[in-house]
This record gives C-alpha cells, structure tokens and sequence, in this order.
C-alpha cells in the first residue's frame, strides 16, 4: 500500500479465484482458535491480518461498486471457515439419535455455517466500499464485521455464537470492559486491535507503519488495566441464601424416556438431599437443569408430591420443565419450556416460559413440521408443532421466596446480550438481584460446545453487573458473581452437586445494563467516520 511489501504480503494479496476464497477460509478457520475453550489470540491477529491483505488485493484498482462482489466473497469465505471451526461440535447433537438425525449431520455441520458466512460477507462488502490506502481500512473492517456481528445476532431470531468479541472476553480482566461497551462494543475493539498487525507490513510511512499497532497495544493495556482495577476485591453475598444446584449428568437418549420417570426423579431428590459438609449451612434454594422431566410434572400430582417431600422446610426448588397449557377452542394444546418455582408445599408458586426458542430444535413453522412428519421424519423436540416461545418478556423475573428477584433464561437464550432485562425497563417494578440460566448441554459431549455455553453466559454477569446462577444437565454448572469471576463450578459429564453463597449484585448496575449497545452504535459511527474520512482524501 505505498512502500515495497515483503513477497508473501504481495503473493496474498495478488490471489486471486478459488486460491484467494480457499486461504481466506484457512484464515478464518485459524481466528476460531481465539474462542473459548483455547483463547489464542495471536490466532485472530494472524486471521484478520491475512484478511485485510486479501481485501487489499481485492479492493485494488476497482471503483466502490466493483469492489462489492469480491469483498463479499472473500468475507463470506473467511466466516464460513471461521464458524465450521468454531461450531463443528454441532454435529455431536445429530449422533445422539443418529438413527433419525444422522441425515441431517452436513445441514448443521456445514449448512448453517455456510448460510451465517453470507452476515461477513456482507461485513466485508460494506468493508470494501470504504476501502482506502492506509490505517484506516483497519477501521473500515472493523465496521464491517462490527455490523456484521451485531445483524448475525439480531436477524432471523439471531444467532449470535461466538461473536468475535468472545475473544477478548475470556480474560477476567479484559472481559471487564463489557459492564461500559457490551459484547459488540468488545468486536469493534477486537477487530481493531487484531488486524492493526496487517499495517506492519505494508505501511509506506513509520507513522502508518507502526501506529495502528502501538494504538492497539495501549488500547490492550488500557482495557487490562481497566479492568484489574475494576475487579477490586471478592463481592460480598447475600445474607440467608445457599444455593444447591444439582447436575445428575443424564444421558440424552435416556433423559426423555417416560418410563425413566421414577428413577429420573429419585435421582434429583437423592443429590438435593446429600449432606453438607462438615459446618457448612444447610442450602435454602435448590436448582435444577433444563428440562429435568421427561413428563409434565403440571399434571402429574403424585411426582410433585414426591418433589415436594423431598424439600425441607423453607427449602425452594428452582426447575426446568416442560409445561402445558390448555387450547383456546380449536387450537391444539401448547407447550413451554420453562422454569418453575416449587415450594414444600408442592405449590408452583412462579414460572417462566421461554421467549427465545431454538430454530429447528425447539420448534418449526407448522408446514415444515407438518412436511416432515410426512416424510417420517421429526424435529429434535418430539411434540407436534415444537415449543410455543412465552409472551412477554417481562415474565422473565420470577418471584423466588428468599431471593432477590431472578432473572431466568432457559439454554441459550444466555448468549444474547439482550435476553436480561434493563433496571429501567418500564416492566419491571424491581430490577433483578441475580441471573438464572438452567441449560442441558448433553446434546454436545465433551466438545467446545459446553465451554463456550459457559464462556458466553458467563459475559452476561459482567454486562448487567448480576451475579449468574448456571445449572446444567452434565455440566458445566457454576456460581459467578457480578464481576465474572466464578466462585465455584463444577467439571463437565459429572454426576454432582455444587453448594454455594448467593454473590450481591454491583448497586447502580452498570453503563451497559442502563444504555444497551449505544456504546457500540457510537463506536460502528466513529469507525465509519474514520474510514469514510480515509476514502475522500484518498
């Protein structure tokens, strides 16, 4: 870009056919190594360095309109190899039925991926209008992944697993930043800071040369210090409160059989009611995972009796369950998945139904279903027509005796940075004390699935200054306090229970938890600004 590049910068640059698309997968491929559970991230340096040098040979001698198509090629060739390494442990989920699900395997592998890698090329089409000479097409890739990530979360009912921000996040100190900027205010960052290397070899003055990256390494600095003074000491807890929380670590394929009904249950009773240790405080809030029936314990009296008795006195239960709802005249019965609230009366005192439901696990439009039910064939949820999504959000705040009201979320309505609830939200007469996420990962093995479940449930503590409560099937289950440092936890595929204090909220909640993603709105603008500056003087 103005001064001799060294040959292998000039080779990238100048591919330029299948070669230019086959190294722009390899590159993203790589950056997928900067997500939980390894956190390498020299791995999205190298990625985005690789992809502004393909962008500069793609961008080179177009005008704005031509540059579109081979921009959004090479950007959609970098996210589909991007998300088929980050997101292969899919596949683990179509073998645990294989016999009905092994047909689908390459739609979840390599379909979905394919389809979410047209979100970066469009990043990158955006990306390639604003091309200039320079550092700023650092800042014109930044807004165009920036955007990219945040439609990839918002569009289609969102998907938003392993936003290039995770990278940052998994540091305790540099994930702090997220309280001010969110998870998309931490893209922006991440993609500034890791493609700044790009200009090490193709600067044409030692200010355009070096800048970008002595820029990105105060900002680096600036974050860790940030957030090591943010950290401070441990958050104290909440006075009264010991939580259980129970991970009986059942299989899948036995975990939705009825006639495992009895055994399912004794098991849950069996592990609330093993003893403490030696002087600790008997627990006062049980919890347990996702779906913890393989039957509507709604409707069924004698297994909430059976529950019931097995709570001591004061004791409350915190469950996933199925729940069923009767049809209004001529429609069929409806089902959600929720969390209930039990007390040792056996009264459900509250519950909560899942607003944000898995595409084609949890439900499918009704012709879909309806198609493969005709072809013998089903979604991975086996009730007619899937789950229905509950009505208001603002059901998500459960009224837990003994608690600090609870903001729930079911599975991986965790990973949106828009499933909590804001302190301001009109809604909600009290703001939430803590986060409850009941998950089962059982579908996805011991694979990177359930650590990045984990990683990204773990950023929502930080964003809304909440302390995160998580129990899952088989693992991980763990206490995180308001700062995402977690305070107990426990290993995955392991039979368990895990006893801990309730962490206190952060007072005043955070930036992030008050305005949402303005920060980020702020910094895409800044970017734009900078690279539309860029392109005019160019």
């Amino acid at each position: 870009m103005g001064r001799p590049s060294p040959g292998f910068v000039r080779a990238i640059a100048r591919l330029t056919g299948w070669r230019r698309l086959g190294l722009a997968w390899l590159a993203g491929a790589l950056g997928a190594l900067a997500m939980p559970p390894f956190g390498v991230l020299p791995a999205l340096a190298v990625s985005l360095s690789v992809a502004v040098w393909l962008m500069d040979g793609a961008a080179a001698d177009r005008t704005a309109l031509r540059r579109v198509r081979p921009c959004f090629l090479l950007g959609w060739a970098w996210g589909f190899g991007y998300l088929t390494a980050g997101l292969w442990w899919l596949g683990q989920a179509f073998l645990v039925e294989a016999d009905e699900f092994l047909w689908a395997l390459p739609l979840g592998v390599v379909g979905l991926p394919f389809a979410l890698g047209f979100f970066y090329g469009a990043g990158f089409g955006a990306a390639g209008l604003l091309w200039a000479r320079g550092p700023a097409r650092i800042a014109a890739l930044a807004f165009g992944i920036g955007a990219a990530e945040w439609l990839r979360g918002h569009l289609f009912t969102g998907f938003p697993w392993n936003t290039l921000g995770m990278a940052l996040a998994q540091n305790l100190w540099l994930m702090q930043g997220a309280a001010a900027i969110g998870l998309y205010g931490l893209t922006i960052l991440a993609v500034l800071i890791c493609a700044a290397p790009a200009t090490l070899a193709t600067g044409s003055h030692p200010r355009s040369r070096f800048g970008p990256s002595a820029a990105a390494a105060i900002v680096l600095i600036g974050l860790t210090l940030y957030g090591a003074a943010r950290v401070g000491p441990p958050d104290p807890v909440v006075t009264g409160v010991r939580l259980r929380l129970v991970q009986p670590n059942l299989p899948q394929d036995a975990k939705f059989r009825p006639e495992n009904r009895a055994d399912i249950v004794d098991r849950y009773i069996e592990l609330s009611q093993r003893p403490t240790e030696a002087g600790a405080p008997e627990p006062t809030h049980i919890v347990w995972p996702e779906s913890a029936f393989p039957f509507l314990i709604q409707r069924d009296p004698d297994a909430l009796a059976k529950v019931a008795a097995g709570l001591k006195p004061g004791q409350q239960l915190m469950t996933g369950a199925a729940r069923a709802e009767e049809p209004l005249p001529g429609e069929r019965l409806r089902y959600f998945n929720a969390v209930m609230v039990i007390g040792p009366d056996g009264v459900i005192s509250d519950a909560y139904d899942k607003v944000h439901l898995v595409p084609f696990g949890e439900y499918l439009p009704a012709p879909i279903d309806a198609a493969l039910r005709a072809l013998g064939l089903r979604q991975f949820v086996a009730i007619p027509g899937g789950f229905s999504a509950g009505t208001l959000a603002a059901q998500r705040i459960l009224t837990v005796p003994g608690l600090p009201p609870v903001a729930a979320t079911i599975c991986y309505e965790a990973i949106f940075t828009h499933a909590i609830l804001p302190a301001t939200a009109a809604s909600v007469p009290r703001p939430p004390g803590l986060i409850l996420n009941v998950t089962n990962d059982a579908w996805f093995g011991d694979t990177p699935g359930p650590r990045q479940h984990l990683a990204q449930a773990r950023l929502r503590a930080v964003e809304e200054g909440l302390p995160l409560i998580r129990d899952a099937n088989t693992g991980i289950s763990a206490v995180i306090d308001a700062h995402g440092r977690i305070v107990a936890q426990t290993e995955l595929d392991t039979e368990t229970w895990l006893d801990a204090d309730l962490p206190a909220r952060i007072v005043g909640g955070t930036l992030y938890g008050q305005f949402g993603d303005a920060a980020f709105a702020l910094m895409l603008a800044a970017c734009l600004g900078g690279a539309l500056t860029a392109r005019r003087r160019s």
